[in-house]
């Protein structure tokens, strides 16, 4: 059997495999509650995105509320004053009667908790990126399988009607077949030089609890709140920040997992902290009748594809996709798309709506709880995506082409990337 038949297998046979695990095992779960019962659920980080999240899920009933900052936590706390509150997530987990949990923290604390709540038995919704690393994309994944427990990664455009429409054109071949897609944000989170001084922590912060498995280092605001996604010990950047939001859409319309090569460009890669600026490719074999496929990543305040740049796409895009066939190009962001040539368009009558409209995002992760039903952006379909993103950053870190073996979970022809696929932990916060 040749190279690339073995990879396909693998693929497809990942691919069956999970779905049948993972519906399988959610029918056996659901048998013990009935769908008009409510779900007892922890949420773990409970400011920024977190309090969207627990706004998703407030209809149910809220018992715990985890924060390792007091002061971010009091909105939170307000709004459930019978929740116990705890500041280490580990603690969580000794709590009776705890169903699911809702995990919003820094990235590098996502499997940590996800990785407890799935041995617990809890059914976990988890922001994105599913992970820091790519080992622990693979963990999570394959133990959510195992598990058969709800699972939903928090890329809540993808239960919005925009991206279902986009998914339908392409599938019914509107454009015809797809061999690129150009994906843009003008997001930046960038770190710098490692501060030189050391400012108390602030009171209410407890901030070993949020070093988590990180390597120690003193507290400073250009980590929290808010600015840790620029630096590498906590974060990824704008491509770990976004790409789970824009890439999600080709990764849905065309059928995409693990992609063959990766390469990027950028500033010269700082030890600590993310660019300002990246480009990445990766390139995914044919898919059934699907032909092979280029994607391309821009990040940074200018970054625009060549499309965009010499003025060949109509309108205002901040930022978005760019599905480019052989009948004509697809443009689309979170909430509108066009058909373009415009005038090739003019008339066009879209397909019958197949892909049924979402109860909401977070209304699939609770009901699937509930009753078993699938999730549409369960931590298999989100584990490949992540996995996918994250190599960006790998690939840039490594200054390198990569040639990916997702089978063996490694690169293959450059061995010191390899390095970057997982991290050391602090004694006591190992996954």
């Amino acid at each position: 059997m040749s190279p690339t038949s073995t990879r396909r297998t693998f693929l497809k046979q990942t691919a069956l495999a999970g779905a049948a695990l993972y519906l399988a095992g959610q029918s056996s779960r659901a048998r013990a509650r009935s769908a008009n019962d409510k779900l007892n659920i922890a949420v773990i980080g409970v400011s920024g995105r977190g309090e969207g999240n627990w706004h998703g899920v407030r209809g149910e009933n809220i018992v715990a509320l985890c924060d390792v900052d007091e002061n971010l936590a009091a909105k939170a706390r307000q709004a459930f004053p019978e929740a116990k509150f705890l500041t280490d997530f580990r603690r969580v987990f000794d709590l009776p009667n705890i169903d699911a949990v809702v995990i919003s923290t820094p990235d590098h604390t996502h499997a940590p908790a996800t990785v407890m709540a799935l041995r617990a038995g809890k059914h976990v919704y988890c922001e994105k990126p599913l992970t820091h690393n790519i080992r622990e994309t693979r963990l999570v994944s394959e133990l959510a399988k195992k598990t058969g427990l709800a699972t939903q990664m928090g890329t809540q455009i993808h239960a919005e009607s925009n991206y279902r429409r986009v998914v339908e054109l392409i599938k019914t071949n509107a454009i015809g077949p797809v061999r690129e897609v150009h994906t843009w944000v003008g997001s930046v989170w960038a770190g710098k030089s490692r501060p030189p001084d050391t400012p108390p922590v602030p009171a209410g912060l407890n901030w070993d609890l949020w070093l988590g498995p990180a390597p120690e280092r003193p507290y400073h605001p250009e980590y929290h709140p808010a600015k840790w996604r620029g630096w590498w010990d906590f974060g990824g950047g704008a491509l770990a920040d976004m790409a789970c939001h824009h890439i999600d859409l080709p990764f849905w319309a065309l059928d995409l997992r693990c992609p063959r090569t990766i390469e990027a460009e950028g500033p010269e890669p700082h030890p600590e902290c993310a660019p300002d600026r990246l480009t990445v490719r990766w390139t995914f074999d044919a898919r059934g009748q699907q032909p092979p496929v280029a994607l391309t990543w821009y990040s940074g305040e200018r970054a625009r594809p060549p499309l965009v740049r010499e003025g060949k796409i109509p309108g205002e895009w901040g930022g978005g996709n760019i599905f480019v066939g052989e009948k004509g190009m697809l443009v689309a962001d979170y909430g509108k798309h066009i058909l373009l040539p415009e005038e090739k368009f003019a008339g066009f009558k879209p397909p019958e709506m197949f892909i049924s409209d979402s109860i909401g995002h977070h209304n699939e992760w609770i009901e699937a709880c509930k009753t078993g039903g699938p999730t549409t952006c369960n931590f298999d379909y989100a584990g490949a995506l992540t996995e996918c993103v994250l190599l960006g950053n790998v690939a840039f870190r490594s200054r390198a082409k990569l040639e990916w073996d997702p089978l063996n979970l490694r690169v293959t022809n450059v061995p010191e990337a390899n390095a970057l696929l997982r991290r050391e932990y602090r004694k006591g916060w190992e996954v």
